[in-house]
């Protein structure tokens, strides 16, 4: 029985020390801003624009990107050898990597490949993922942010002593190497409108954002503050 106890705590130690070896310690991204939230039931107040977004705009947007980019991995390829690395990939099984709004959540399925140096032995990744996604927005910054975290993680063909280790690497590479996401910025919140027959321009930045996913589709309801600037062009 000792001889057991001692075995168990020895591969757990070292799957431990393996992880903090070659992942890091955990961290937690700051997240920016506040975070967003569902709209006012008494509906959005005046000044609001409304952006939507649905799934297919997403699985276009994701089909793009693995046709005519490099597929997504975390970290990027640095060399030669076993890397720690995993890479998202367009499908695996009967889970597609996607974006789907349901019941008032962003949900982030993910199929991935990859490879984990575990102690010296060269370990083949694949399996699938699913990720939640939140969001906040920086006022200041005009900035909205993304936030992914990845609950669940299945890896094929993995033994049990090991599918924990690599469970928790699978999640700190994309939890802590993705995140903050920059979603919307800049341009894209901020207006500038001329009105030359009042002489002047309108300009407004967005005060707040609330968002709601159900149905297929994603609305932010983004609030914005008004000011009129004379002169200029």
């Amino acid at each position: 029985m000792k001889f057991i106890l001692a075995l168990v705590l020895g591969v757990l130690l070292g799957g431990a020390g393996a992880y903090f070896l070659f992942v890091g310690t955990p961290k937690t991204a700051t997240l920016k801003g506040v975070a967003v939230r569902a709209p006012e039931p008494g509906g959005p107040p005046p000044g609001t624009a409304v952006v939507e977004l649905d799934e297919q705009f997403f699985g276009a947007l994701l089909d793009s990107i693995f046709r005519d980019l490099n597929k997504p991995a975390f970290p990027p390829a640095a060399g030669e050898g076993c890397q720690n690395q995993v890479v998202i990939e367009p499908g695996a099984g009967d889970v597609k990597t996607g974006v789907l709004m349901r019941d008032g959540r962003v949900i982030v399925p993910l199929a991935f490949s990859g490879t984990y140096d575990l102690v010296g032995n060269c370990q083949n990744l694949r399996g699938t993922a699913e990720a939640g996604l939140g969001f906040t927005f920086n006022a200041e910054e005009q900035t909205l942010y993304g936030q992914l975290n990845v609950a669940g993680v299945n890896v094929e063909g993995m033994s049990p002593v090991l599918s924990g280790f690599v469970t928790a690497f699978v999640q700190g590479a994309i939890n802590q190497r993705v995140n903050p996401l920059v979603l919307m910025r800049g341009q894209q919140l901020t207006l500038a409108i001329p009105v030359q027959a009042a002489g002047g321009a309108l300009r407004a930045q967005a005060r707040e954002i609330h968002e709601e996913a159900k149905d297929g589709k994603l609305r932010l309801y983004v609030t914005y503050d008004f000011k009129g600037t004379r002169g200029g062009q």
